[in-house]
């Protein structure tokens, strides 16, 4: 409760209206391209999401856990394996529409150092020489999306603020990530100190969530649990983007035109039978409005 209100607090603020777009997406756990890569398998679908997003005038927002660098100390071999996706993201970091966010397992993106080392400057393919890449990039924890005509607040987090193994403890369970759990994680085995393998400390962190929302009276966005979640009815507002790492498809949020929805992509054959990239709205589009619990 108290990291989720110092993440508020120190948020980088967006300030929106009903023209602003926004696609929301966390815990693409990039990797290196070896058997553990949970990203590989939806790299295409990635990329042809972004395409999208680029061509409709998003701004893409990476909510933490972007890059799997617990299990992977270099970034190069990440930046090698994914070399498409990131000439990809540089036109909306060029044009300004790149919001980058750390989580737990790119925790060390938090050291503007280490950003500048790693992500600034990048071996070229074709040259060997150094060359700008992600030049002038800064990593955010939080983003406060704050609509200009009505003061609403959404808060935007990966949502491993106050998930002690996650947070706190994030470098003993990086630590056993690449001691132990990388060489299982290849054979399907995952931590039990993950959100995601663990469905009681998952409903855990979100009741956490949803208690926050409810003391507070903002709207909450996170990751973290690779578990989408769009408000029903009546229920408090805290959305999830899920993941890009499910094995068929991958998931996010779009604020678009004063409205909120989750999308998934995935491939798919269309009538001639021929394998193509589609969109589908699962939940919404709703109303932001609908979600600002201080004038309701």
């Amino acid at each position: 409760m108290q990291r989720l209100t110092e993440a508020y607090k120190e948020a980088r603020v967006e300030m929106i209206d009903d023209t602003s777009r926004y696609i929301i997406m966390s815990d693409c756990h990039r990797g290196d391209g070896a058997l553990s890569d949970e990203f590989l398998k939806n790299k295409n679908t990635f990329t042809a999401a972004m395409d999208y997003y680029w061509k409709n005038g998003f701004t893409y927002v990476e909510a933490g856990d972007g890059d799997e660098l617990w299990e992977h100390e270099s970034y190069k071999h990440i930046i090698r394996a994914n070399r498409a996706v990131w000439e990809q993201l540089l036109p909306f970091h060029h044009a300004g529409r790149m919001i980058r966010m750390w989580g737990n397992h790119d925790l060390v993106l938090k050291d503007p150092a280490y950003v500048r080392e790693h992500l600034w400057t990048t071996t070229s393919p074709e040259t060997g020489e150094e060359e700008p890449f992600f030049d002038g990039l800064e990593a955010v924890e939080s983003v406060v999306f704050r609509h200009k005509e009505t003061g609403q607040d959404i808060l935007l987090v990966h949502g491993h603020q106050g998930d002690f193994p996650n947070d706190q403890a994030w470098r003993l369970s990086r630590f056993m990530m690449r001691a132990f759990w990388r060489y299982a994680h290849a054979f399907g085995f995952r931590s039990p100190t993950s959100p995601v393998a663990n469905s009681y400390k998952r409903h855990k962190v979100e009741r956490n969530y949803v208690k926050w929302i409810r003391q507070n009276r903002i709207s909450l966005i996170c990751g973290h649990t690779h578990r989408e979640k769009f408000p029903r009815a009546g229920a408090m507002p805290y959305f999830n983007s899920g993941s890009c790492v499910y094995p068929s498809h991958i998931t996010g949020l779009e604020i678009a035109d004063g409205t909120i929805a989750l999308v998934r992509w995935r491939v798919d054959p269309n009538e001639d039978a021929v394998l193509q990239v589609t969109r589908r709205v699962v939940a919404g589009p709703e109303p932001l409005s609908k979600f600002d619990l201080r004038h309701h």
